[in-house]
């Protein structure tokens, strides 16, 4: 089903497929991957084979969104930020299914986008810090727990470690031969919810997903000794809207208003 139920979706276009799904290009992309860097993948047994996913991953650098979806068990339409939409790089992005989204304002194109996605039965990545950082993942942004609550898709979390060295800046890229890991946990249930959710329900769920994360990621650390690469450079640091769940915030119990 596209998408009758609210918000909906029956007439959002699917993202195209055709280079992530590709049997012949996307191997390739792999192999290419592995020739630049060491790449370690772990928990593939985790990934649901089938059905609707969203993968809420950490954010540490610019390589994230690339393997995000190219070396996970199925291709992911990533949830990407609108700046990078533009030139060479903004028309690879749309030709491998990237959804564009602005942080800094409402976008229920890039909402619907993604819900048209998951009721198709496919995968939506989300990095819910916002922005690249440290990755200890301290701030968590609701669009995971919304995805997960209209759809009841599970959500799989993504730990990744070694895209960026410690000290590296935004654009920064590890030195070929550098190790990296991208290690998957087992997936979230989360229990679909009917029109209207809630605030408190949206936020319930944003704090047992970051919950989890930061889990997988200390028993990753804790089993590997991998560690990740403390914060970004402060003259680099990219503003992220005031809008995630944090430790010290309230939820509040005002309903959501679907389209």
């Amino acid at each position: 089903m596209h998408g009758p139920d609210l918000p909906r979706t029956d007439g959002v276009r699917h993202p195209p497929r055709y280079l992530l799904n590709n049997p012949v290009l996307r191997p390739l992309a792999q192999r290419l991957i592995a020739r630049r860097y060491d790449v370690h993948i772990a928990g593939q047994e985790h990934f649901p084979r089938s059905g609707p996913v969203v993968v809420a991953a950490n954010h540490i650098g610019w390589l994230d969104g690339p393997l995000l979806g190219i070396v996970l068990p199925r291709p992911v339409h990533a949830l990407t930020k609108l700046d990078m939409f533009t030139g060479k790089t903004g028309a690879f992005l749309q030709h491998t299914g990237q959804i564009p989204v602005d942080r800094f304002h409402p976008d229920p194109a890039a909402v619907k986008t993604a819900l048209r996605v998951l009721r198709a039965g496919n995968a939506v990545g989300i990095f819910p810090e916002g922005t690249r950082g440290d990755g200890e993942v301290r701030r968590f942004h609701r669009g995971a727990a919304y995805l997960a609550l209209v759809t009841g898709a599970p959500v799989l979390p993504v730990a990744f470690f070694g895209t960026r060295l410690p000290g590296g800046g935004n654009e920064s890229r590890p030195p070929v031969g550098s190790r990296i890991d991208v290690i998957m946990g087992a997936p979230v249930a989360v229990e679909q919810q009917p029109w209207p959710r809630t605030r408190e329900q949206l936020d319930d769920v944003s704090r047992l997903l970051q919950e989890r994360l930061r889990e997988h990621l200390l028993a990753t650390r804790a089993a590997t000794g991998l560690e990740l690469p403390g914060p970004m450079p402060a003259h680099e640091r990219e503003p992220d809207p005031a809008t995630a769940v944090t430790p010290e915030h309230h939820p509040s119990r005002t309903e959501e208003h679907d389209d």
